[in-house]
């Protein structure tokens, strides 16, 4: 794990990326602030956190690491040895993870329950949605430390990269650590409700689009030509073919859209 810093004194904000080590673009986007090392006005703490899995271009050495928090000093695993150095790295710490994703172009923000930090920094970030994941946050990074986690775009891609860096400035801005203003929008709010799994087969297919409300009886995922169907309406979210081993993706619904303040607010 490598830590850096910008500014003096201790921080309260940190920027981590490399949770998973096929995910470099957050990495990239770290490197750019070391780099330009630029002039904040409030500390901010920089971890790149799985290197060796980024070595090796894999997602995990042992297991999951945005799976295995809080972690133990003395586990098995590497990514469990690790989730408990970085709990201790953070601690005091609002931070902000970059991720990215096999299922959706577009940057969207997750966070650990609708909060006043979520509600207040997420829609002054370039991202289209937020989603709520606190009925499927055990072993996430945010079952431990308050963070809100950003979806960069395509996993691999160079516009995830690029976006790693626009995202990454708009956070230090938001929080007071770069200086500047940021751009407020109006952010629709999806709660996840549902695992949608996927059986064993060669080959799968996913024919609806990320936050697009599929209606019930509509064919929403296939898996060896087995179409499945939905029961209920519901938004779907990291649905794709092939980004998880036993699941498709997750069901959401649609809870909120915050709005953005007017000058008379």
């Amino acid at each position: 794990m490598r830590v850096a810093q910008l500014g003096s004194g201790t921080p309260e904000v940190a920027v981590v990326a490399g949770v998973h080590g096929d995910e470099p673009c957050g990495v990239r986007a770290i490197e750019r602030l070391l780099d330009e090392r630029p002039t904040v006005e409030r500390p901010v703490k920089l971890v790149v956190v799985n290197e060796a899995a980024l070595e090796r271009r894999v997602r995990f050495v042992d297991e999951d690491l945005n799976r295995a928090f809080p972690g133990q000093q003395d586990a098995k695993t590497h990514e469990g040895r690790l989730a408990h150095r970085l709990v201790e790295e953070l601690e005091g710490c609002l931070a902000f993870s970059m991720h990215s994703t096999q299922s959706h172009a577009d940057p969207f923000a997750i966070v650990n329950g609708i909060s006043e930090t979520a509600t207040e920094i997420c829609p002054q970030l370039p991202v289209t949605a937020m989603v709520e994941t606190s009925n499927f946050s055990e072993g996430r990074l945010f079952s431990e430390i308050d963070t809100v986690e950003v979806e960069c775009g395509l996993q691999g891609s160079e516009t995830a990269a690029e976006n790693a860096d626009r995202l990454t400035r708009a956070f230090l801005t938001a929080v007071d650590a770069l200086p500047g203003d940021t751009v407020h929008r109006d952010l629709p709010v999806f709660r996840l409700t549902d695992v949608i799994r996927k059986e064993q087969a060669d080959t799968y297919e996913v024919f609806v689009e990320n936050f697009t409300e599929v209606e019930p009886g509509n064919p929403f995922a296939a898996a060896d030509g087995e179409t499945q169907i939905a029961e209920e309406p519901f938004y779907p979210v990291l649905m794709s073919p092939n980004g998880y081993r036993d699941v498709f993706g997750y069901a959401a619904e649609k809870v909120d859209v915050v709005q953005t303040p007017t000058a008379a607010d």
